[in-house]
């Protein structure tokens, strides 16, 4: 089930994003990113409809996936 972000809290949004972005353990290159930056840009594609917010009943869990693999 998709969640819209706008029916969330700032602050549950944001522990959402930090929870995925310290989960997923993204490479960004050389460049080191501060996770308050990670955490923006996420943000970011999720208010712009590049990645949306996806709760799993079966997992019980709460995720965050690109706009195209659904």
């Amino acid at each position: 089930m998709i969640i819209p972000f706008e029916s969330l809290s700032p602050e549950t949004l944001d522990n959402i994003i930090e929870s995925f972005v310290l989960m997923e353990g993204t490479d960004y290159g050389e460049q080191e990113i501060s996770l308050l930056d990670k955490v923006e840009q996420v943000k970011a594609q999720i208010k712009n409809g590049e990645a949306l917010i996806e709760y799993s009943e079966e997992h019980e869990s709460v995720t965050i996936i690109p706009k195209n693999r659904i």
